[in-house]
């Protein structure tokens, strides 16, 4: 069975963990369930352990399940309420095209110092938005809801910085317990292989101190992440 959640315990006794639960836990704390641009849902077996969690954020599902789920229910419910895409571990089979990749992990500390750099932990948002370049994504919408995230302390912005111009950046765009999930590692076409962006990921996770998630395109940085301590330890999809 498949229900919608009115209060963040509901979803308290799930226990898997993956960069998916990571992302929709993250997104419950930092919004609970009082918006209707934000939706949770939970699916239950017959002796009422929670097997699958499920969010929405207009339209844009991210669904996190374990071994014992009903993954036949799910699909059914997903094409039932409709979504603009759906972001799930690869086991998980959807009826609509799909781009997929790696999920990496790391919970290693390899620090990595570099002189004459400044890491910025409050970095002015619209810098950041203009420095990674989002396209044609809205800046409004953007802004609120990262500004949302990080004043709920569900996210984390850096950007490194060397005479106050940022020229790396990266965020933990979900933050849950001790998870977080890396995005926006981006630095200056003009300063890379020069190990900034090395620098600015090894200082992150080794003041979080926790799992470190994140998706990466295939055959894409991989020897990148994995010298920074990042394993693959499996794909995900992102149905469209």
């Amino acid at each position: 069975m498949i229900e919608l959640i009115e209060e963040k315990a509901q979803l308290d006794s799930y226990n898997s963990t993956d960069i998916y639960s990571v992302r929709i836990l993250s997104l419950l704390n930092a919004y609970g369930c009082k918006y209707p641009f934000v939706r949770f849902y939970r699916q239950k077996d017959v002796n009422g352990n929670i097997t699958a969690i499920i969010s929405y954020l207009d339209y844009d599902a991210t669904v996190s399940f374990s071994s014992e789920a009903n993954k036949n229910e799910i699909t059914e419910f997903l094409s039932v309420i409709g979504f603009s895409s759906v972001l799930c571990d690869e086991h998980l089979i959807v009826s609509a095209d799909y781009e997929d990749g790696i999920v990496m992990k790391s919970n290693k500390n390899i620090e990595i110092s570099m002189p004459y750099i400044k890491i910025d932990e409050y970095p002015p948002l619209f810098d950041l938005y203009n420095f990674i370049d989002y396209g044609e994504s809205n800046f409004e919408a953007w802004y609120v809801d990262i500004n949302h995230r990080i004043r709920h302390n569900a996210a984390k912005a850096v950007t490194l910085n060397i005479k106050d111009e940022i020229i790396s950046s990266a965020i933990f765009s979900s933050i849950y317990k001790n998870n977080a999930i890396l995005t926006g590692v981006q630095t200056k076409p003009e300063f890379r292989k020069m190990g900034y962006g090395s620098a600015l990921v090894s200082a992150m996770c080794c003041d979080f101190g926790g799992n470190v998630y994140l998706m990466r395109e295939n055959e894409r940085n991989e020897s990148f992440y994995k010298k920074l301590g990042f394993e693959n330890i499996g794909k995900w999809r992102m149905y469209k």
